[in-house]
């Protein structure tokens, strides 16, 4: 299958121009402006990272000297941490002569110890060690006054993960769950976890992931047609199902950390097809998986290029005059800044302002703000420099090492130790087709927006000009998950804070993926809904928490309640694509990008 780039523009249209830049120097170094000694020095710092997993060896030096520093100069706290360790091992020993019932439980999340076999001597002993230990570190660790927060989380990161390595579940003769599997199935469990490990090790050395279901055949298998392709995006536009359509067509953005078909999984979970099933004309974004070639990409090139062309392709086929908007993620957080540059420049096409699990506030983004410092994100932009682009395979470890002992330490144990076979489901398929991300647009994301919260505080730049979140005077809906580690839901709440405007939230169950891919019929889904009316007084969120009234299920058909009040009375169907404005139907959908590997 060719993935030549097919213009949907008439061949007397001149090609997209590149945007201008998203910030202001300094920029990110091309490899023209790089001196030899900036090119030496880069080099070492992209052979370093593959010792330190990705983070900054001067970094992780500072945040260290920062904790030992203020604790060297607290004698008292020194003491009490003295006192607390010699009080476990006391009781440790009394636990190991049967004078006292092991009392320390896992912290919440913590799946490890729930086998009732830990509660069996010795591995009740081995438990209790880990866990008093775990919790000493936790506590030497975190709250030593005068401590930089950054810092704090980084040593408190690197002990957990430290510990997370030495916990008992890792070694087989510690972990009754190996014992006894092994016992049951008389040594079946071992043959078929060393199986496993083979199979697994030949898929790394061929560098290739091998997706269970595959995209076009089991999953992203609602029709539609590829209208427009350019160098970042493919615009898939939707077969309708319905006999009558709304006039205002919706555009989703996605993220381009991971490939679009989150939002079309399979039929029975796809927000795609849930949404053309309610009578709407759906467009979707599907983004270029960039190689070296693309480095200098940046930001305001995947807003221009990106959601500016999509919309502008939106308008031109179906003839509509409002476009409901969606983003996801990344993609949410990119769509609020087209929309406030599009407000900024009078651009009023926009009918709603839909945002899922997206941030446009930063100061609290979640784990991942870990790897944003100063220190980190110039090694980041090293690593990334050499090469062009951040790989899929540092990104994946970057969110294993958040939770090491579900995604790495436990499913080493069950998949090579007890012979576990993994039945992925498409929410796990999908999570492995990950996609690179060119080396300037991260760079610029992770510093202006993460790192100096750029957007929120007025000074982002789109089209050379700074935008505000405040300008967009578009109703929003906007939905946040209770466990979402990526966009915790009070950071997606400061919306609140940036714009007066009519604001419908959502807190929905389930986490950064989960809490998205919930639709109707879901077992076990609930959600709070509460509407906030243009310059109502600020509610802070654990008081709106208290306050939203909760439903059980879906918060889709929520969604679609929104967008039905904004919308006009059905009429027919748009064509797919439209030849006549330069648009015309290229491939059917999931077209050509979503196979880039």
């Amino acid at each position: 299958m060719s993935t030549d780039i097919k213009r949907a523009k008439p061949a007397a249209s001149k090609p997209i121009p590149a945007a201008p830049r998203a910030v202001a120097p300094p920029a990110p170094i091309t490899r023209e402006r790089v001196s030899t000694t900036d090119a030496i020095d880069r080099a070492l710092h992209a052979a370093e990272a593959k010792f330190t997993a990705g983070l900054s060896p001067a970094g992780l030096a500072l945040a260290m000297r920062d904790w030992a520093a203020h604790l060297a100069n607290q004698p008292a706290r020194r003491m009490d941490l003295a006192r607390q360790a010699m009080e476990d091992w006391a009781a440790i020993g009394r636990i190991a002569l049967g004078l006292e019932e092991a009392q320390t439980e896992p912290t919440d999340g913590d799946r490890r110890f729930t086998h009732p076999r830990w509660q069996d001597m010795p591995y009740r002993i081995y438990k209790e060690q880990f866990l008093r230990t775990e919790r000493w570190w936790h506590d030497a660790t975190t709250g030593i006054a005068g401590v930089d927060p950054a810092h704090e989380r980084i040593v408190s990161f690197m002990a957990r993960q430290a510990l997370d390595a030495m916990a008992p579940t890792n070694f087989p003769a510690m972990n009754p769950e190996v014992a006894d599997a092994a016992r049951a199935s008389e040594g079946q469990s071992i043959r078929e976890g060393l199986k496993n490990l083979m199979q697994d090790t030949a898929v790394a050395l061929r560098k290739q992931v091998d997706l269970p279901l595959k995209p076009g055949r089991d999953v992203a298998v609602t029709p539609g047609s590829v209208v427009y392709r350019n160098r970042l995006i493919e615009l898939i536009q939707y077969a309708p199902t319905t006999a009558t359509v709304r006039p205002e067509p919706l555009l989703i953005v996605p993220a381009w950390i991971m490939k679009y078909y989150i939002l079309d999984l399979s039929p029975q979970n796809s927000l795609v097809r849930y949404l053309t099933g309610q009578g709407y004309t759906v467009f979707m974004i599907s983004w270029h998986n960039p190689t070296e070639a693309d480095r200098d990409i940046g930001l305001d090139e995947y807003r221009a290029d990106g959601v500016m062309a999509a919309l502008d392709a939106v308008s031109a086929i179906t003839g509509a005059a409002k476009i409901h908007a969606a983003g996801y993620c990344l993609g949410g957080t990119l769509l609020s800044i087209a929309a406030a540059a599009m407000a900024r420049d009078g651009d009023n096409r926009l009918a709603s302002l839909a945002l899922f699990a997206a941030q446009t506030d930063f100061t609290e983004a979640g784990e991942l703000q870990l790897f944003i410092s100063e220190a980190q994100l110039a090694f980041l932009e090293d690593i990334m420099w050499r090469q062009g682009y951040l790989d899929t395979t540092q990104m994946a470890g970057a969110f294993q090492m958040l939770r090491s002992n579900d995604l790495i330490w436990s499913r080493m144990i069950r998949r090579y130790f007890i012979g576990e076979q993994e039945h992925p489901n498409d929410l796990m398929s999908w999570n492995e087709d990950a996609t690179r991300m060119p080396y300037r647009m991260h760079a610029e994301y992770l510093r202006h927006l993460f790192l100096h919260n750029d957007l929120a505080e007025g000074r982002l730049q789109a089209g050379g000009r700074p935008v505000a979140i405040g300008d967009i005077d578009t109703p929003f809906f906007v939905v946040g998950t209770e466990r979402d580690h990526i966009a915790p839901w009070h950071s997606v709440y400061k919306l609140h804070l940036l714009n007066r405007g009519p604001l419908t939230f959502v807190l929905t169950s389930g986490g950064h993926n989960a809490g998205i891919v919930s639709e109707p019929g879901h077992r076990n889904r609930h959600f709070a809904l509460q509407f906030r009316a243009p310059g109502a007084r600020y509610l802070a969120p654990e008081d709106w928490q208290r306050e939203a009234p909760v439903k059980e299920g879906s918060w889709w058909p929520e969604f679609v309640s929104f967008l039905d009040t904004r919308s006009g009375a059905p009429v027919a169907p748009p064509p797919l694509g439209r030849e006549a404005a330069g648009y015309p139907p290229l491939d059917a959908a999931p077209g050509h990008y979503i196979h880039e590997r």
